[in-house]
This record gives C-alpha cells, structure tokens and sequence, in this order.
C-alpha cells in the first residue's frame, strides 16, 4: 500500500465507523462493514477519480455496501445469538435524564425515512458538505437539502416535548 493511499484513507476510518454504525446499529456488523469497504477502496484504488474527493469517494462506497445489506437483511429473519451478546447488552440502562435524552434521539432518529436519516448524519454528524453528500448518495445537490430540511423538520417534531405518543413516552421529571 502507497503512502499516499495510507495518508488518505487512514483519517477516514474513525467517521467509516461511526456512520457505519449509526446505520447498521450493530458494532460487529459496522466494523465489517468498514473492513469491507477498506478491502474494497484499496482493492479498486486505481479506478477512484484522481481529481475527486477520496473522503466523499470512500463513504459512497461504504452507504452502497450498507444499503444493500440492508436490503438483504430485510429479506430474512434476523438471528441473535445470546452467548454472542454483551453483558452491557443484557442490562437496564440508568435512569438519568441524559439517558433518556439519548435514547429518545436514537429513537427519533431510527423513525426516520432512511433518505432523511442517511443525508442528517453524513452533514450533521460526518460534517460533510452538500456536494460530498450528494456524491456519496448519487443525488442532486437539491435532493440532499430537501432531505436534510424535512429530516431535521420532522426530528425536531419527534423530539419536541409537545409530542407525546405511544413509541415515545412522556419524560418524567424529578420533584423535589
């Protein structure tokens, strides 16, 4: 492997991570993802477009990797192991604010459209730019701001304390 290779993927693969995983929802599965893709950048190295973007380059080719694992799992019943499962896994998390803050984002962010949720991480999350956005999803540049204003619309209306639903219970506050 070029050094040159090295110097532009290596910084790319703590944000391959995260996104992974806040797709997949799945560490063992994201870190799989990321090794797949690794293995497929370096292996196809030489058709990437030397006047683009690497960073952009790479991340399109980890969300196709995704997508279509996606579409498979969805095509078969899941299994989980429970020798395989973390302890962490198995318990109740504490009950602090904080807590529920996450978890409810978590929750926000799952019942979104896969197109609002995918464009809200790479700009929000990822901090890439419109154009890199739309590159790593094969979108107009306008397709990706409409998905992100909608995504970050209906986000705001899940998290907002105004809406109370049956997936998302009320927050009880402490009384003194």
């Amino acid at each position: 492997m070029s050094t040159d290779m090295l110097a532009l993927i290596e910084p790319v693969i703590p944000a391959l991570r995260r996104y992974a995983r806040a797709l997949l929802r799945d560490v063992a599965a994201a870190d799989d993802l990321v090794q797949d893709c690794l293995e497929r950048a370096i292996g196809r190295w030489d058709q990437r477009r030397a006047d683009g973007d690497a960073r952009a380059w790479m991340f399109s080719i980890l969300h196709n990797l995704a997508m279509t694992r996606l579409r498979r799992a969805a095509e078969r019943p899941t299994h989980l192991a429970l020798d395989g499962v973390a302890d962490a896994h198995l318990t109740v998390p504490a009950t602090q604010e904080d807590t529920l803050r996450v978890r409810d984002l978590l929750a926000a962010l799952a019942a979104l459209p896969d197109e609002q949720r995918t464009v809200l991480l790479l700009v929000g999350v990822e901090s890439l730019s419109y154009a890199e956005t739309a590159t790593v999803l094969d979108v107009p540049i306008g397709t990706v701001m409409s998905r992100l204003s909608r995504g970050r619309e209906r986000l705001a209306r899940l998290m907002s304390a105004d809406t109370v639903t049956e997936s998302a219970p009320a927050h009880l506050r402490r009384v003194k």
